[in-house]
């Protein structure tokens, strides 16, 4: 798995490791990262704010227009990690899509500029104190003008969700996991991934909201444009230094035509000896195609590959083969981690969903400087570029030494000290936020920087949980749909985003009723009037469930690959044949 075997340069020539791929590579890809994440995330943090100042939305449709575009960005992950393992090469994905992020910013900066593509500023009646819009005078953006407003938005959408499908599996092309020096650069890979990610969040969250707040939304979507534009152009830079995976074909119709033929085969008995069902001739590995050796578990699907009377003649509909069979099991079998991550990631949303409304009533002094709520942001950016620096440098080296594992642990180890952070910090939120609200009935504020503590966690929760769910959908992935595993992650993180608004609107129904049709819990704009503390306590039950489902999940989770640093594993490997033929099982890997 993973050797440089198969993999092409840009001309489509077979790779030579000693220019193509490795760290210098990486740095081409971390680049388009960083500067792709200093447009996104800031607009992301700050396009209610244009969509309800510039388009004059209410708040309703602001919120749900910003919820829409986020999951969307996520969603189109998915079409564009099809295309790249199916057809196209990563590279030509990435060129090919990212234009249209960039024309999304150009259409977005003429609207923001040009007067008659926008609505009129909202006149204001009344004192400046008591700031209020005429009656009659604030009419939100309609018609052509909201058509071309949700199509700059969507051509964001996918051209960042091709990037975000694409990069981190072109990134693991870079290192050949059968080389254990290039195995604990792989192992990095994904750590300076989410590095970059976090610090183009940091500039975006300064830079890039302030040149939209001060110098105009028309300058601040032109900025951003120029930067996706300037990371393009750097990561193009290395075009001549990547491995590329070939294009395999649908891992959407392998996957389906397991399913069915396996059904169509229900009544067969699987025959005693394994070496009788349809293997894979080796032509496949050309097509770039994963050679997998079968593996207990799921036995239903082997008989996908039985081959009956006809042999193999009678086409993709009739017998599939062993590693296709395979294929599909790996993604029922990350399946159950999906769903358990989908539910360990909402403390996060809920926690940031909050974090301004608090700040907003709360003492946001600092000496003789008041800081912004939305500014709060910057805390747990700052706290996660600090973390994953000390982790890969001097944590991970630490636990390599004494585990024998190249990341220092297991993937489902790391995310499972995630889920722990993340339980934590919605405990640690609950806990001050019904701290702040019994100062506050008492007339007197809290300090903004109680917030601290669940930012620091928050930041645990990014260094663990998003690097390692990100690297084991990855890495699990079988090579002919490793943009797809990408893809995954980000609609497990959108996925967790969705159930968090299904959980505030299902809390507020049940809670009004028992209330008998009062206010429930998070009701009305005014927290010291809510009940948010018991809402944390409430996710903090169900995070706490959904840990323990995720500990089980990940105990009896069968690893498609072994994570020990490739010499020590080959030297175990060795003393195993000696014991015992291979059977072509997987290396079962606990959690605990």
């Amino acid at each position: 798995m993973g050797s440089s075997s198969g993999l092409v340069d840009w001309r489509g020539r077979p790779v030579d490791t000693r220019k193509h791929g490795g760290v210098r590579a990486s740095i081409y890809i971390h680049m388009l990262v960083w500067l792709s994440n200093v447009s996104n995330i800031g607009n992301m943090t700050n396009i209610v704010s244009y969509l309800s100042v510039k388009m004059n939305m209410g708040v309703a449709a602001a919120s749900t227009t910003s919820a829409s575009f986020v999951a969307m960005m996520q969603v189109f992950t998915i079409p564009a990690a099809f295309l790249a393992d199916s057809y196209l090469k990563r590279v030509y994905t990435v060129l090919l899509f990212a234009p249209i992020e960039i024309l999304g910013y150009i259409l977005l900066a003429i609207q923001a500029h040009v007067p008659s593509l926008h609505p009129a500023p909202c006149e204001l009646a009344g004192a400046a104190a008591t700031i209020q819009p005429a009656p009659g005078t604030c009419e939100a953006v309609h018609g052509s003008n909201l058509s071309l407003l949700m199509l700059g938005l969507y051509l964001i959408c996918v051209g960042e969700g091709a990037v975000r499908a694409c990069l981190p599996a072109l990134g693991g092309d870079q290192f050949d996991e059968g080389d254990a020096a290039e195995q604990r650069q792989a192992a990095s890979f994904f750590n300076w991934y989410a590095f970059a990610v976090s610090l183009g969040a940091l500039v975006g969250l300064v830079a890039v909201v302030w040149v939209q707040d001060n110098k105009g939304w028309d300058a601040g979507f032109a900025v951003c444009g120029a930067v996706v534009l300037l990371g393009l152009l750097a990561w193009a830079a290395g075009m001549t230094t990547y491995r590329n995976k070939l294009p395999a074909g649908s891992p959407i119709t392998r996957i389906l035509q397991v399913l069915v033929v396996a059904f169509k085969k229900r009544n067969l008995q699987l025959p005693e000896n394994p070496d009788e069902l349809y293997q894979p001739n080796n032509d496949d590995s050309a097509k770039g195609l994963e050679i997998l050796q079968r593996t207990r578990g799921l036995k239903c699907l082997d008989k996908a590959a039985i081959v009956c009377g006809g042999g193999s003649n009678g086409g993709a509909w009739s017998v599939c083969s062993v590693s296709q069979v395979e294929e599909t099991k790996i993604v029922l079998r990350m399946v159950p981690i999906f769903l358990t991550a989908a539910l360990g990631y909402m403390p996060v949303s809920v926690v940031l969903t909050f974090t301004v409304q608090q700040g907003n009533i709360m003492d946001t002094r600092m000496g003789a400087i008041r800081v912004s709520p939305a500014t709060l942001f910057v805390i747990p950016t700052v706290f996660q570029l600090a973390i994953l620096v000390v982790y890969d440098r001097a944590v991970v080296p630490a636990l390599r030494r004494a585990t024998g594992r190249v990341g220092g642990v297991t993937h489902l180890q790391r995310i499972g000290v995630g889920f722990v952070s993340s339980l934590a910090s919605c405990a640690v939120a609950a806990a001050v936020e019904a701290r702040r609200r019994s100062l506050a009935s008492s007339s007197s504020a809290m300090s903004v920087f109680w917030l601290t503590p669940q930012f620091f966690l928050l930041g645990v929760v990014d260094v663990t949980s998003f690097v390692g769910l990100l690297e084991f959908f990855s890495s699990e992935a079988s090579d002919g749909m490793k943009s797809i595993g990408s893809s995954i992650f980000y609609c497990m993180l959108g996925m967790a985003a969705w159930l968090n608004t299904m959980l505030i609107e299902l809390v507020n129904r049940v809670t009004r009723w028992r209330h008998g049709g009062g206010g429930g819990w998070l009701d009305g704009a005014n927290l010291n009037e809510s009940r948010l503390d018991l809402f944390y306590w409430l996710v903090s039950g169900i995070e706490l469930v959904a840990f323990m489902a995720y500990l089980l999940f990940a105990w009896r989770y069968v690893y498609r690959n072994d994570q020990r640093i490739a010499a020590a594993a080959d030297a175990v490997d060795e003393q195993e044949d000696k014991k015992a033929p291979s059977n072509g099982s997987l290396v079962q890997i606990n959690l605990i």
